[in-house]
Parts: C-alpha cells; structure tokens; sequence
C-alpha cells in the first residue's frame, strides 16, 4: 500500500507492524522533573539517568553558548530478555532532551525538558529511533535554531523507511516547531515521498520521486492548515506527527 504523503498517519499502522508483532509489556517508567536551574549542564542529569549526548551553541539572544542534552534512564528492569526475534537483552530504557540557557551569573536555566518527541524503544527488531549515530542525531544551527532527526526502520514486518527532521527555535517561554522535513522510502515500490514545512512562513511542498529515477519530479506547494504556534509540548510521538497541511496543489 502507498503511504499517502500529506496523511502519513495512515501508514503508521504498517510502519510499526513489526513493532506491533514483537510487543512488550513495557514496564512502566516515571520521568523525574528536571531541575529549573542548575551549576552546570550535567548537573540537570537526574538520578538513575545518564548524559548520552551533549551540544553546545546559541538557542537565546545573548552571546553564551547554550547546552542540548540527550539524557537515557539507566534501570536494569527496563532490559528484556527476547532471545527469539531480537538480541539476547532489548533496551527500552527512554531518553528525555533538556535545553538550557546559560544566564548571567554563570550558572544554567532548564528552558525545555521533553520526553516524548524521541520514542521509547517498542521492539528490538526496530532500529535506534536516533539513528546509527545519536550524537549527530541533535545538532543547534547558526541561526539559533536547534534540529532533532528521528529514523525509522524496521528489519522486518515493515515495508517503509522514514526520515523525520524536526526544526525548533526558542521563543520565550515555548520551544516552537519551525520546519519539519520527511523522506519516505517504500522498498517495495521503490515510492519515495517527501514532504517540507516551513512553519514561520506557512508554506509547504511534497515530492513524489522513485528510487530509479535520476531526476527528481516537480514540487506541489500548499500551505498549512492553520498559522497557529506549535511548542514541542504539543507534538508528543516524534513518528506519530501530522504536519497539518492543506490538500497540495500545482
């Protein structure tokens, strides 16, 4: 089945088939409150939990570097045995971002702690949500914007491949989604959709393409369904996302 481009909640149910067809009873996690202001960045790991990344650059106004950080909970009872279908120990410990200001008296200001945009492990024959390279998978732009990229791909059970990059800029007190790109593979059919959102401007384009083809087709702008402001809060699932775009036109 094609995956329609601007309704790919539709295709999840297929994307996360093997998901589905390997679940766990995952145990139950409760995610701690991070401290609003700590004396340096790795202060605001939590207990139990461990820094797996961090990425320093400009999120605010001033002209001190500010901290990103990919956090993943350390608990032994969140390693489940599958010898059948995946590793010997499948990890479905999950992971929280944290953002942090660096304020004026030297110390650190938590502006962002989310812990549902990155998925928590759901089958071990799903690869990393982040990717081969997690370290690359969050990186803070010159232009005081920060990217997330998700990926997602199953070694079996699944047809699709997605790559999903979500693009945030700090405004006040709201982490606001400002871009969202996604690649769609089909390795089936060989379909390739792709899907841009610029969220500032409301504008959109979506792609077909085909993995034998050299030259890419035209792009089909349309814009956004609604101009209203989205805070990370408001997102939750980073693969469960729907861009709210209006039908695509020529």
């Amino acid at each position: 089945m094609r995956c329609k481009i601007l309704h790919l909640s539709l295709c999840l149910p297929g994307l996360f088939l093997a998901a589905q067809a390997h679940a766990f009873d995952l145990p139950e996690v409760a995610y701690p409150e991070i401290a609003e202001h700590a004396r340096t960045p790795v202060d605001f790991v939590p207990p139990g939990w461990r820094l797996e990344h961090q990425v320093r650059g400009r999120l605010d106004g001033d002209q001190r570097d500010d901290a990103l950080l990919i956090l993943r909970m350390e608990d032994p009872a969140n390693l489940i045995d599958d010898p059948v279908s995946g590793p010997a120990s499948f990890d479905t410990n999950p992971r929280m971002l944290v953002a942090a200001v660096a304020t004026a008296d030297g110390g650190w200001r938590r502006v962002m702690a989310d812990h549902a945009l990155v998925p928590r492990p759901q089958s071990p024959v799903m690869a990393d949500y982040l990717g081969e390279d997690a370290a690359g998978a969050v990186q803070i732009r010159h232009n005081r914007t920060w990217t997330l990229g998700l990926h997602s791909w199953t070694s079996a059970g699944g047809w699709s491949r997605r790559d999903v990059t979500y693009t945030f800029r700090l405004e006040g007190e709201c982490m606001r989604l400002v871009g969202y790109d996604e690649t769609d593979v089909h390795r089936g059919s060989g379909d390739i959709n792709q899907t841009s959102v610029n969220y500032l401007t409301g504008r959109a384009w979506t792609q077909l393409g085909h993995i034998s083809e050299d030259e890419s087709r035209p792009q089909r702008w349309t814009r956004l369904a609604t101009r209203a402001r989205i805070c990370i809060d408001d997102i939750g699932h980073g693969l469960s996302f729907e861009p709210g775009l209006l039908e695509t036109r020529q």
